[in-house]
């Protein structure tokens, strides 16, 4: 079964450049790299021992950063190149890299590409993260003799049928790599049953917990003096969370007389109209990054529509809204608002990071809202630096895993 998909992806390969080119011109690859996904690059390898290591987007590449230097601790030689698929994570990436660290798009899982990217990098390691382990560079990877491992691997219910119903397709791909690391049991029971048998998986949580704090410009933290209101924030915002986040802003001043500042880091940059438009429909003022403004104590907003500043905006607040904990979306990672003392709101809706809000909640250590009422009160509660205190000591025990990841990977190096 596993030789048909790769069959079917060959028979692709000569759609592989028309696609990025299609995908070029509407603003999705990156003008200056696209081509590293044809697996050609301009960059060198480094001297010495090199792991591979790949997340699919922004949340997953930042969350590898933890990895990265529990590694480096351990082995000082090391280096390290990470890649990703979507543009928004490269560039994301590139204000938070790590020391001997570079970062490539994932070549297309062709023949030629996946060739064209092994034969230049020669990994010594390749570690798959999250949700993503491509086929053919699996199996290529393994015909090579690469060692590979999973880890942070989540396997949700719906993903365990659509990959169930490949036959052993999977079952053969997982049993690959050399070790494998779940973020929770569920995602430890799908991998052993579409494995086929009791093929060890370790419960060692997620990497996200234990991801280094994100950068932050100290000039544009600098800003938020004095003058400033209480601020909170809303991040990775969608529609809905930008709505409610509006509301909450307004009812807080008119209702209550609480004047605080919000920072709006919506998680497609392309919505700052919209939401400029939603701002002064409820009568808010504001002042916006890509107009080159900085935030105003005599405003209401701000919209932070900008990439690879969320550090800087979680170091200015004292709170945050998580984005996309009131629709389909299921959840951003709250792991990063922790890792800078800024107080957890949430939604109810977090599917994907389930055993991590569920981790938080149990502890008090973060706060489900539903409504802008609920938020309000979030808001005026005198509480919340206790609550923000909790958060740190949970995130320090979801973290504990990373040393048991970190040693079974620097025991998988043959260099």
């Amino acid at each position: 079964m596993l030789k048909l998909v790769l069959g079917v992806g060959a028979a692709l390969s000569p759609l592989a450049q028309p696609l990025l080119k299609r995908r070029l011109a509407k603003g999705k690859e990156d003008p200056a790299r696209w081509r590293e996904k044809l697996g050609e690059t301009s960059e060198m390898r480094p001297d010495g021992p090199l792991i591979w290591m790949h997340g699919v987007g922004v949340g997953e590449v930042m969350a590898l950063r933890g990895l990265i230097i529990a590694m480096s601790a351990k082995r000082p030689d090391l280096n390290f190149l990470v890649t990703s698929s979507a543009r928004s994570s490269g560039e994301v990436f590139a204000k938070n890299l790590p020391p001997r660290t570079q970062h490539q798009y994932l070549p297309l899982d062709l023949p030629g590409p996946v060739a064209r990217f092994l034969d230049h990098w020669k990994p010594d390691l390749a570690v798959w993260s999250d949700q993503e382990v491509w086929p053919r560079l699996a199996v290529t990877c393994a015909r090579r003799g690469i060692a590979q491992a999973f880890v942070a691997a989540r396997i949700t219910e719906k993903s365990a049928k659509a990959k169930a119903r490949l036959g052993t397709a999977y079952g053969e791909l997982y049993r690959l790599l050399d070790t494998r690391h779940a973020q929770e049991e569920r995602t430890a029971t799908a991998l052993r049953e579409l494995m086929g048998d009791d093929t060890d998986v370790h419960v060692t949580g997620s990497l996200k917990a234990a991801a280094a704090a994100l950068a932050s410009d100290a000039d544009l933290l600098a800003n938020f003096n004095a003058d400033f209101s209480p601020v909170w924030v809303v991040a990775s915002a969608h529609p809905i969370d930008i709505e409610l986040a509006l509301d909450a802003q307004k009812q807080a001043r008119e209702k209550h007389g609480f004047a605080s500042f919000l920072i709006i880091a919506p998680r497609i940059l392309n919505d700052a109209q919209a939401i400029e438009r939603t701002c002064k429909e409820r009568g808010l003022t504001l002042t916006k990054r890509s107009a080159n403004q900085r935030p105003d104590p005599a405003r209401d907003v701000f919209i932070a529509d900008s990439f690879g500043e969320l550090g800087t905006w979680y170091r200015a607040a004292s709170f945050a809204l998580i984005g996309g904990t009131f629709d389909n979306t299921e959840g951003h990672n709250p792991w990063e608002a922790v890792a800078l003392n800024c107080a957890v709101l949430h939604g109810p809706r977090t599917l994907n990071f389930t055993t991590d809000y569920a981790m938080l909640e149990a502890e008090n250590a973060a706060r489900l809202v539903r409504t802008s009422d609920d938020i309000v009160s979030a808001l005026v509660d005198e509480t919340l630096p206790q609550m923000t205190a909790r958060a740190s000591h949970v995130r320090s025990t979801a973290a504990q895993g990373l040393t048991r990841i970190t040693d079974d990977l620097v025991a998988l190096l043959k260099v």
